[in-house]
């Protein structure tokens, strides 16, 4: 899949993951930004204009706010086109009940770590197309 002139925005505290992800996705033509924590993403998604990312990958354990957190706070924004950016969650538990608790924190979608490739990208390729 070609996602040319996508931006997505990576909430990825692990460094590793960061580097592992970002050459995944920008192979794959997306531009990608890093917020390192929860609250930082909220922070990118509310200084920036609607419509700067077309889609954030949200990891659930991140340190000063976790990604459920961030999510609710995005999906509380005042701006309707930033509240309603697709958001999956990115998660070591691969459990039903994350999988559960990712939807209910008003997240997209749900992918478990390690990055299992044709799985990312048909999931971004669903919510995107």
């Amino acid at each position: 899949m070609d996602f040319s002139g996508k931006r997505i925005l990576l909430a990825e505290d692990n460094e590793m993951n960061q580097i592992i992800a970002e050459a995944i996705l920008t192979e794959s033509g997306f531009a990608v930004e890093i917020a390192s924590n929860g609250e930082q993403a909220v922070e990118m998604m509310q200084s920036a204009p609607a419509g700067t990312y077309d889609v954030i990958l949200m990891d659930i354990q991140m340190p000063k706010m976790d990604g459920y957190q961030a999510a609710k706070r995005i999906r509380k924004l005042e701006d309707a086109r930033k509240a309603a950016i697709p958001i999956i969650a990115v998660t070591a538990n691969a459990f039903e009940e994350d999988r559960k608790l990712a939807l209910e924190a008003g997240m997209n979608g749900h992918l478990a770590k390690p990055y299992d490739v044709p799985k990312m990208l048909e999931t971004l390729g669903e919510l995107l197309g």
